[in-house]
């Protein structure tokens, strides 16, 4: 009888040699295609980002939008098994950031829901996230206009839920609020 053929464990190394219009995640060696984004999620990262982007205005902390590497493990070597391309992410220590993104944990995490990722965003990336010390992670969903706010304590993430009715506070940039009616307005 034949073995099996063992699946390839892929590296941030490999990532780099992808050719950029493809879109993919790596989690723990794995490669997971990502699909292109409806409208609604585009409109819903785009007011999220205005929003936070404009507070950020003249502080230190910088926020990008996909595609945008994250690679929780910060390994030096590009040896990291799990790389993250999130909707938004807010970044205070500039040391993290380098040309090609994020080595480590960024402050915030915003990730839109899309049929297709759901579970992997809600599941996956919640536990990885929580794991390598994300301190907030956001999971918007679009359709029911809805925001899951995680933040870490103890090294686990308090979860608390959000309507298009409320105003979410940003932990992590302390004066910081998203009236989530503006965000899902249209």
């Amino acid at each position: 009888m034949p073995l099996a053929k063992e699946a390839p464990h892929y590296t941030y190394a490999d990532f780099l040699e992808w050719d950029e219009s493809e879109h993919a995640e790596i989690v723990d060696g794995e490669i997971f295609m990502l699909g292109t984004p409806a409208r609604i999620h585009q409109e819903v990262s785009g007011e999220l980002f205005l929003r936070i982007k404009t507070w950020l205005s003249g502080k230190p902390c910088k926020v990008y939008s996909a595609p945008f590497s994250v690679r929780l493990n910060a390994a030096r070597d590009n040896s990291d098994d799990t790389v993250f391309e999130p909707d938004i992410v807010v970044i205070c220590d500039s040391g993290k950031l380098d040309d090609r993104g994020c080595n480590g944990a960024p402050d915030l995490v915003i990730e839109i829901l899309s049929p297709s990722t759901a579970r992997h965003d809600r599941l996956v990336k919640f536990r990885k996230y929580q794991q390598a010390g994300v301190r907030e992670y956001w999971i918007v969903d679009p359709d029911m206009k809805t925001v899951q706010a995680c933040v870490l304590k103890n090294g686990w993430y308090q979860v608390t839920m959000y309507d298009d009715t409320d105003t979410v506070p940003v932990t992590v940039l302390q004066g910081c609020e998203i009236h989530l009616a503006e965000v899902f307005e249209g």
